[in-house]
């Protein structure tokens, strides 16, 4: 998604976790007169997450410069951003300067220029350059959503409304439909469009009757001009009704749906009692079932499709422990093997219609396992779930949130830490287990004290070792300070102290590694260590995201300190492993290939592979009390996928997935991926549908 990087993702959203932003402005383009004078010299738009207003993004025209103010906050972050865009008398730009910061607080200073044909710029990843002999468009790391309107202008003057991209790729520009909405002035006559090319899915907005920018739209998060507010929840409902559409499109085109009985042939099982390969083997699918395991080349009359595994591992279905689901990384979880999911916090709306689209077959996605999330409000409060100002006002979450089925209850930073053990003794007598972030001003202790069954992410451990009583972690704080870790003694009373806790009362530990590695060890211009074996094979958008820092890093000081800290994480993981704590594996970076990730950093903690592919399969279905699923077996839900290679021997195999069956529909990942700009990985099992023979 274009601008993933400054705004919450959809509904996970799902990190809401890495969003600093991405934007587009035109090199090349046609503005015509009648459009430019109609442009009013300042414009106002709402920054709205789950229907509170959070920031704002305001537009000043004087002459030839164009300022934008771009800022908003939601969860106690987010980015801030000013832009000055020059443009030449013929309304061309010709130079773009972006500073402020993202949402994680990296230092943004980025520049772009353009002098007749030679285009220039310096962003995050460092300097580029080309030489233009055609209308081109430049996709910025760092811009606001407000360019959405000059590249618009620019792709529908365009043949085919496409254009090539700076650095790398292609845009092109969709309308998907008019629509009027009410204003003072009467009807506002709009037009919805999609931008696709650059990223791993479209980019949807709206403009008005004279092509200016009026809206960006996803399912949870909206920017939209002053004064239209009102219309924020029916624009939204817009932008989930085209990514609906958009993935149902898909599931009809490639979700595989046999008749009768399905057999994989020719495959080793991978067995969680033994931790090991089985002999080759045969499964038998028939409905959402396992019907039967057999010898490895078994055809009879009542199989009607063959698949020939070709000696590959089948291995049960994954789960992503720390998931925040949206439509845009439900399918792309199926492809990755990851058949299971707990949600960990959602808008509530948005989570049952995609839960209600996954189960009717709509869409493709993991079976997905709810969290009720609820929030203290306050000034730097989520906007996710449910939010309430009081102890009572909890309680009766919790209840609501047992009446619809939830699993289990996550607080989080902005929740009173007095109202802990309340919360927790109701949803235990529910029988819904408790786990989130350490509220502010409290620590890991107390939260064990107060019941948790579990703790989310590894430094809400960690921060209540090296913060002070009065430390604010609602805010980046929570992140920031994990440059005191190099300083922190693991083996002090404090931390024993904790791991004791954790170990007496049966506390598991949801770490998210892969953020903390990301956060700790990203650096401008370097590619993230846990993308190297698939950056290349992503969109270039996708590609540039990889090799950006999440944090400021201001000097070198800082540099090792943040270093550091990731060690001294490690060792605190290791320390809880050696202690018999289960480490549950979850991403809160919208799982697939994190997902593979996350279980390939736990080998520092001292896995092997065929522990970690019982760990993130078997283990956690028994974790969750899912009888149904974690190994492959007679009478299970056909929840797995297909790999070349061994993965108890080296981890690296559960990347290159080639076929999945997620409740016997199947799915083969490399003939899907181009729908994403994705470059396939391998091939295609070989598939005999024997109807009629």
């Amino acid at each position: 998604m274009l601008f993933s990087f400054l705004m919450p993702k959809p509904s996970n959203m799902k990190l809401y976790i890495f969003l600093f932003g991405l934007s587009l402005f035109m090199i090349q383009a046609c503005t015509s007169e009648s459009n430019k004078s109609s442009v009013p010299s300042e414009e106002s738009f709402s920054v709205i997450f789950g229907s509170v207003k959070v920031g704002h993004l305001n537009v000043t025209r004087e002459g030839s410069s164009i300022s934008v103010d771009y800022d908003y906050k939601n969860n106690g972050r987010g980015p801030t951003i000013k832009e000055t865009i020059k443009l030449d008398s013929e309304g061309f730009p010709v130079q773009w300067d972006i500073a402020g910061n993202t949402t994680f607080g990296n230092s943004v200073d980025e520049h772009f220029s353009l002098q007749g044909q030679d285009a220039s710029w310096t962003d995050a990843t460092g300097d580029g350059s080309a030489t233009i002999s055609q209308p081109s468009l430049y996709i910025t790391q760092f811009g606001s959503p407000y360019s959405l309107g000059i590249v618009a202008e620019a792709l529908l003057n365009a043949p085919d409304q496409t254009l090539p991209a700076l650095p790398a790729g292609e845009l092109k520009l969709t309308e998907m439909e008019a629509i009027n909405i009410p204003s003072d002035a009467g009807e506002a006559k709009l037009k919805t469009y999609a931008l696709t090319g650059a990223d791993l899915n479209p980019t949807y907005f709206v403009l008005d009757e004279d092509k200016r920018f009026f809206a960006f739209m996803t399912p949870e998060f909206i920017i939209i001009r002053e004064g239209f507010e009102e219309e924020e929840e029916a624009i939204r409902q817009l932008a989930e009704k085209y990514s609906t559409e958009r993935y149902e499109k898909i599931q009809e085109q490639f979700a595989n749906n046999y008749e009768g009985n399905i057999r994989i042939n020719n495959v080793r099982l991978f067995d969680p009692n033994t931790l090991a390969l089985t002999e080759l083997a045969s499964v038998q699918v028939h409905g959402d079932r396992i019907t039967r395991i057999d010898g490895p080349n078994m055809v009879s009359d009542d199989d009607q499709t063959v698949i020939d595994g070709a000696g590959g591992t089948l291995i049960p279905g994954l789960y992503d422990m720390h998931g925040h689901m949206a439509d845009d990384d439900a399918l792309l979880n199926v492809l990755a093997g990851v058949t299971s999911v707990r949600d960990m916090g959602n808008d509530n709306e948005v989570l049952d219609k995609l839960i209600q689209k996954i189960e009717s077959g709509v869409l493709a996605g993991p079976r997905i396992t709810r969290m009720g999330f609820i929030e203290g409000k306050s000034q730097f409060n989520n906007n996710n779930g449910l939010v309430v100002e009081s102890e009572e006002e909890a309680i009766e979450a919790v209840v609501s949130y047992s009446d619809k089925g939830f699993y289990g209850i996550k607080l989080y930073n902005s929740m009173n830490g007095d109202w802990a053990p309340a919360i927790v003794e109701k949803a235990h007598s529910l029988n819904m287990p408790v786990t989130g972030h350490v509220p502010a001003f409290s620590n890991a202790n107390a939260m064990i004290r107060a019941g948790f069954d579990e703790l989310t992410h590894i430094n809400q451990v960690i921060l209540g070792w090296v913060l002070e009583p009065d430390e604010d972690t609602r805010t980046l704080l929570r992140l920031t300070a994990l440059q005191r870790l190099p300083d922190l003694d693991l083996n002090s009373v404090p931390v024993n102290e904790t791991l004791d806790m954790m170990v007496e009362n049966k506390v598991a530990m949801d770490p998210t590694l892969t953020i903390h590695e990301v956060l700790l060890l990203s650096r401008n211009g370097e590619t993230w260590q846990g993308t190297h074996d698939y950056i290349e094979n992503m969109p270039s958008n996708e590609q540039r995201s990889y090799k950006v820092a999440l944090a400021n890093i201001a000097n070198e000081k800082e540099d090792e300190a943040y270093r550091l800290a990731y060690d001294q994480i490690l060792t605190t993981l290791n320390m809880m492993k050696d202690r018999g704590i289960l480490i549950l594996p979850g991403t809160d970076m919208g799982g697939w290939f994190t997902l593979h990730r996350e279980l390939e950093l736990y080998q520092q903690l001292g896995y092997t592979p065929a522990e970690l592919l019982k760990l993130g399969s078997y283990d956690m279905a028994e974790y969750l009390g899912h009888e149904d699923r974690g190994s492959i077996e007679q009478g299970m839900l056909a929840d797995f996928f297909l790999v070349p290679g061994d993965p108890t021997k080296d981890l690296k195999a559960i990347k290159t997935v080639s076929m999945v069956s997620r409740g016997g529909v199947f799915y083969y990942p490399d003939e899907i991926y181009p729908a994403f700009g994705i470059t396939p990985f391998g091939e295609k099992p070989v598939v005999n549908n024997r109807i009629g023979n």
